[in-house]
C-alpha cells in the first residue's frame, strides 16, 4: 500500500526537536551542527559588508550579532513555540532586558502577573522603572484587566509562576492585551514548549531561560525569546547590536544537543513530579503542597487545558524558614541550587535565594512565604526520590507528631 504523506501536516515535536534547524554542513557535509568559533566573518567585497552592515542582504559578519550555531538554535527553539523566528541571548535576563529597552519607553505602562522569577521583578521594578516606565503588579487576570489602560504597553506573565506554581490564563491575558493595544509576553521556562505552547492562546512573544528544561543538564547559561520576525528583528538590533547580550557558539552547540532529547525529558521530569506530589499530598510536615496536577490546585483546569502535562516542579510550605532549612539540609538526591530543568533533582529556599531581593512584604504579598521550598523533579528513579524527600520530612518538627510513620528505609 502507496504513503502519500500530507504535505501541508506539521511534523511532530519530537520530530521538529531532533530536525528543525539543523541540516548537513554545506562546507563539510558534518551531520552534527559544528560550533563555528569565530568573532567575525569575511565578507568578500567592500560593497558587499556596506549591504550586509545595512540590513540590505543577510549574512554573517560579526558573532555578536549572528552565528550560525546560534542561528540553528534560534530556528529550532522557533519551530517548536510555533512562531516565525527567535533570537538567542547569553542569559534570560538577556532576553528579559532586550524586550524591555527596545519595546518600552518613558511614559509607557507594563502589568506584570505576580509572582516573577526574583531577578525579573527586580529589573522591571528597579531598572525600568528608571526609566520612566509605570510598573503595575497584579495578584491574578483580573487585577491585571483593571490595570490595563490606554498607556499599557507590556503584559508580562509566567506560567506556572515561580515559585508558588500558579496558573496563569494565557488566552485570558492575551485577549486582554489585544483589547488595551499591548503586547502580551509569557515567560515559558518552567513549562518548556513540549508543555505548553502560549503563541497557540494568542501571546505575543515567547521566552525562555534556556539555562533551564531547554539546555537540561546545567552546563549553559542562556535564553531566547521567539516571536514575529519583525518585531524580533528590532529587540536583536537593540540586545545584541547595542546592548551585546549576545549568546556564544558553544553554548548554543550545548543547547542545541539538549533541545533534542527535551520531549523525552519532559515526560520524565512530569512522570517523577506527578508520584512525588502523590505521595507528598496530606503529608503532616506540610502546610502546603503546590503542583498543578493535583486536582485541589486553583489552577489545574486551566493548566489541563493549557499544558500538555503538569510539569516537573513541586512546592512545599513546611510553615517557616527553619523547617525549610532543616529539609533542604536533610535531602540527599536533591542538591541544593538555584537552578532548575537539570536531568538531577534540585532544590533551594527561594525566599533566601532565588527572590531575597524583593523583601519580606513582597515575598509574602507573592506568596513565597519563608517556609516555601522550590524542588526540581530530575530524571531520577521517582521512587528514589519520593524516599529522599519522605526521610527529609521525618527530619523536620517535632518527633512526637502521632501517627507519623518511620520512613527510613530498613
Amino acid at each position: 500500500m502507496t504513503h502519500n504523506p500530507d504535505p501541508a501536516r506539521q511534523r511532530g515535536f519530537r520530530t521538529r526537536a531532533v530536525h528543525a534547524g539543523h541540516g548537513l554542513d554545506p562546507a563539510t557535509g558534518a551531520h552534527a551542527t559544528p560550533i563555528y568559533a569565530t568573532s567575525t566573518f569575511g565578507y568578500g567585497s567592500a560593497e558587499r559588508g556596506a549591504r550586509l552592515f545595512a540590513g540590505e542582504e543577510q549574512g554573517y559578519f560579526y558573532s555578536r550579532l549572528t552565528n550560525p550555531t546560534v542561528r540553528a538554535f534560534e530556528e529550532k527553539v522557533a519551530s517548536l513555540e510555533g512562531l516565525p523566528d527567535a533570537v538567542a541571548f547569553a542569559s534570560g535576563m538577556g532576553a528579559v532586558s532586550a524586550v524591555c529597552l527596545t519595546l518600552l519607553k518613558p511614559g509607557d505602562e507594563l502589568i506584570f502577573i505576580a509572582p516573577l522569577y526574583g531577578g525579573t521583578t527586580g529589573f522591571l521594578t528597579e531598572v525600568a522603572a528608571k526609566f520612566g516606565v509605570t510598573v503595575h503588579e497584579a495578584a491574578d487576570e483580573t487585577a491585571a484587566e483593571a490595570l490595563c489602560g490606554p498607556r499599557t504597553r507590556l503584559i508580562w506573565v509566567e506560567t506556572p509562576t515561580n515559585p508558588a506554581l500558579n496558573i496563569v490564563d494565557l488566552e485570558r491575558v492575551s485577549r486582554m492585551a489585544r483589547a488595551c493595544g499591548a503586547l502580551s509576553v509569557a515567560d515559558n521556562t518552567f513549562s518548556s514548549p513540549y508543555l505548553t505552547r502560549p503563541a497557540e492562546h494568542g501571546v505575543d512573544l515567547v521566552m525562555h531561560s534556556a539555562t533551564k528544561y531547554l539546555g537540561g543538564h546545567g552546563d549553559a547559561i542562556g535564553g531566547v525569546l521567539a516571536g514575529p520576525a519583525d518585531l524580533l528583528a528590532e529587540v536583536r538590533g537593540v540586545g545584541l547590536r547595542h546592548v551585546g547580550a549576545s549568546l556564544g557558539p558553544f553554548e548554543a552547540y550545548l543547547f542545541l544537543r539538549g533541545l533534542k532529547t527535551l520531549p523525552l525529558r519532559m515526560d520524565a521530569h512530569c512522570a517523577g513530579a506527578t508520584e512525588l506530589a502523590a505521595a507528598l499530598d496530606g503529608h503532616p510536615a506540610l502546610h502546603a503542597l503546590h503542583y498543578p496536577g493535583l486536582s485541589r490546585h486553583p489552577g489545574h483546569e486551566v493548566a489541563r487545558r493549557q499544558m500538555r502535562a503538569f510539569g516537573g516542579l513541586l512546592s512545599l510550605d513546611l510553615g517557616n524558614q527553619a523547617a525549610a532549612f532543616t529539609f533542604l539540609n536533610s535531602l540527599t538526591l536533591f542538591t541544593q541550587a538555584v537552578s532548575l530543568g537539570d536531568v538531577e533533582s534540585l532544590s533551594c529556599h527561594p525566599g533566601s535565594t532565588t527572590h531575597h531581593l524583593l523583601g519580606d512584604e513582597a515575598l509574602l504579598r507573592q506568596g513565597v512565604t519563608p517556609g516555601l521550598v522550590r524542588l526540581s523533579v530530575g530524571i531520577e528513579d521517582p521512587a528514589d526520590l519520593i524516599d529522599d524527600v519522605l526521610i527529609a520530612l521525618n527530619h523536620v518538627g517535632t518527633p512526637a507528631r502521632t501517627g507519623e510513620r518511620d520512613l527510613s528505609r530498613a
